[in-house]
């Protein structure tokens, strides 16, 4: 699908404790690949998850202003989430993710527009955190995301500028 064709088939609704079990599913979602490399028992796959999605949970809404953290819905069933931070000088994604039957069909690219568009109005950039070997890189690369910082051997801080005519 286009991200044309997404327009009328997602939405957004702002995150609830009633969503912290979709979260957390999709969380594990995104670890499987990683977690597939080790030796972990499936007890301590699980253990593992859970302590990690608290505590990214935990900090997110410690260190940033919940009011912009989404659920992303097709029709209403939760497909992802987009957690976004406005701050003076910047517009901050927080974490993007969506559950692998609904990746690279468009979806995020439609959200990153739509980011890009409040960038140029208030001119200003969007910035994201990376990790290197994250195949997420490639699609900022490819929607303009340049590196910024790099915060350690993990972490790229990339950021996308409105371009100035």
């Amino acid at each position: 699908m286009t991200i044309k064709n997404w327009k009328n088939k997602i939405s957004l609704r702002k995150y609830s404790s009633d969503d912290i079990s979709f979260m957390h599913q999709l969380y594990a979602s995104t670890r499987e690949s990683e977690l597939a490399l080790t030796n972990f028992s499936v007890e301590e796959k699980e253990r593992f998850i859970s302590q990690q999605f608290s505590a990214q949970l935990e900090h997110y809404t410690r260190h940033y202003d919940t009011s912009s953290f989404y659920i992303v819905e097709v029709g209403n069933q939760p497909v992802g989430r987009l957690f976004v931070d406005y701050w003076e000088s910047e517009i901050r994604i927080v974490d993007i993710a969506l559950m692998p039957e609904y990746r690279n069909l468009g979806i995020g690219s439609y959200y990153f527009e739509k980011l890009f568009e409040q960038a140029r109005e208030l001119n200003q950039p969007v910035t994201i955190h990376v990790e290197h070997n994250n195949p997420a890189k490639k699609l900022y690369e490819r929607l303009g995301f340049k590196l910024k910082t790099q915060t350690n051997e993990i972490y790229l801080l990339m950021e996308w500028r409105p371009c100035h005519n």
